[in-house]
């Protein structure tokens, strides 16, 4: 079992083959690009929806404290939520769920020091993280 199956965990069987899970993988790291500012933006947004503790969490070194998808769909947008669902051709709770566990994961990964860097290549960290989750 792949390191993104670990981090579905039980509801990894709605999210099919390998094409599928890579889909939802570039739709967590464009989720992180597309927003402005980048991480800091994207952290910002969930700070905003009072989810700054959970948010600062996955920065920080210590427990990734987790989220519903509820709250992401909160933090994000129902729309937005909705939009990237129908891109990928999964119900809005799926998605909901499936960024509720990668997005902390990921922006934990982004951030091993404890805070986000201003300098560095953003993308190519987003493509080795990629790479990394869905090795088998």
């Amino acid at each position: 079992m792949g390191l993104f199956d670990q981090l579905l965990g039980g509801v990894v069987g709605e999210f099919g083959d390998n094409q599928q899970k890579g889909s939802l993988m570039d739709l967590a790291t464009n989720v992180i690009q597309s927003q402005p500012g980048g991480l800091s933006g994207l952290l910002n947004q969930f700070r905003s929806a009072g989810l700054g503790t959970q948010a600062d969490s996955w920065v920080s070194t210590g427990q990734n404290m987790p989220v519903s998808g509820d709250q992401v769909t909160n933090a994000l947008g129902h729309g937005n939520v909705q939009s990237m669902s129908q891109r990928l051709g999964l119900p809005q709770g799926a998605t909901a769920a499936a960024l509720a566990a990668l997005l902390p994961v990921v922006i934990d990964q982004l951030t091993p020091k404890g805070h986000v860097e201003q300098s560095g290549d953003l993308s190519s960290m987003l493509a080795s993280l990629k790479s990394k989750f869905l090795q088998a």
